[in-house]
């Protein structure tokens, strides 16, 4: 089996339009949290959220081209035109025959989908929108970018709540390194920001009504986020060849159901994919010298999600620093994963540790190395990428410093 690099990082979030600013906000410990525009929330319990300000097509887009993508659609393919473009890859025509994409979005086109049935339903209109399905569906993402570059190889969109993009990117992660696929671009993509999918979360009650304070005694849940992250992955010896930037390896990926409850997580599950990443990895636990954390700053995830570190990772735990970068870019949902492996890819190759932001009080129920609100300058050679989502569905990315 071949080791997989990754040569190319595209993100768009609530820290910027491209992954330096992304990386830039990150290691700054500066939140892209604020009072939600495209949404009146006058109506809601919060107001707040991780948005992309001031985003505007025309300046990646043409209006007839816009007119086929939902805001998430934008969002993959802005993200896989930077990765791309950063990979520097020379496109043959075997390269786009075989090459796969495997994209993450739970939602899809939320805002195509309310402003139809806003007018469907509030305003009387008879007809809804010709491009209403293509719009909306998950695999737009996937199917743009196929056919931005002209790939024709596997493509596909995997919908697995919160960790969508993480099984996304495992699973192209499995793909080049078993031979399946010569390159993949991988991620995940999400736009949320719709009055009705915002009403949904808030009779959820896990939103917190000013901002995401993970692990912190005081905090009040999640904050929703949008934008999007891809990657470029290839194998490792093909980078080298050709002389590529390599940010780091993903060596591991294990995934794990919780068979437990729909919405409350397991502790036990969470465990046993931290436990298949690090298996499919070949490493033991005393490898890991960091985890980028689901993190969500709800009660209960938090929680739990300490616990099935500790179990995992014993005395040991004691020396792995953990960090939420949720706190800053949000909660993505489809796209969290993602934006997380690339915080954590980043995080290796620079050998600096993004923080844990907006803490203000330890909880002994988390007590854990958080890393709170100051970067750390560290060299880590092992990470862990932790994505547990709603219907117990867990996925684990292992990454490994590349020098």
């Amino acid at each position: 089996m071949r080791r997989v690099a990754v040569t190319g990082l595209g993100v768009i979030s609530a820290l910027g339009t491209s992954r330096d600013q992304f990386w830039e906000a990150l290691t700054a410990g500066r939140s892209g949290i604020g009072p939600i525009q495209a949404v009146d929330c006058s109506q809601m319990r919060f107001g707040n959220g991780a948005e992309v300000l001031g985003y505007s097509h025309g300046a990646h887009f043409d209006d007839k081209t816009a007119d086929f993508l939902d805001r998430f659609a934008q969002f993959a393919i802005i993200a896989a035109r930077e990765a791309v473009r950063d990979a520097g890859i020379e496109w043959t025509q075997g390269l786009r025959e075989d090459a796969a994409i495997v994209t993450g979005s739970c939602v899809g086109g939320q805002t195509t989908e309310d402003a139809g049935f806003a007018d469907l339903y509030k305003n009387g209109r008879t007809r809804m929108n010709p491009l209403s399905i293509p719009r909306t569906m998950s695999n737009a993402g996937a199917s743009h970018i196929s056919m931005e570059f002209g790939i024709r190889g596997p493509s596909y969109n995997v919908s697995t709540a919160c960790s969508s993009s993480g099984h996304a990117i495992g699973q192209a992660f499995h793909m080049v390194r078993s031979g399946a696929a010569p390159l993949a671009i991988a991620g995940g993509s999400e736009a949320p920001f719709s009055f009705a999918f915002l009403k949904a979360w808030e009779a959820m009650r896990v939103v917190s009504p000013d901002t995401c304070r993970p692990f912190s005694r005081d905090r009040q849940g999640m904050i929703i986020g949008e934008g999007g992250a891809m990657f470029v992955l290839e194998p490792l010896d093909a980078a080298r060849l050709r002389g590529a930037r390599v940010y780091a390896e993903i060596c591991g990926f294990g995934m794990s159901s919780d068979a437990h409850h729909l919405t409350q997580p397991s502790s036990a599950g969470a465990a046993k994919a931290m436990w298949a990443a690090l298996k499919d990895a070949g490493v033991p636990p005393e490898a890991i010298g960091y985890i980028n954390a689901h993190g969500t700053g709800t009660i209960t995830n938090d929680i739990s999600e300490c616990a099935a570190i500790r179990e995992v990772f014993g005395s040991h735990v004691e020396r792995v620093a953990v960090s939420s970068t949720k706190s800053m870019h949000g909660h993505g949902l489809g796209a969290a994963a993602a934006f997380e492996a690339a915080a954590t890819a980043l995080a290796l190759h620079h050998g600096l540790l993004p923080p844990t932001a907006n803490f203000r009080e330890a909880d002994p129920a988390c007590d854990l190395d958080v890393v709170p609100n100051d970067p750390r300058a560290a060299r880590v050679e092992y990470a862990l990428s932790n994505s547990f989502a709603f219907g117990g569905m867990n996925a684990v990315l292992a990454i490994r410093a590349v020098c």
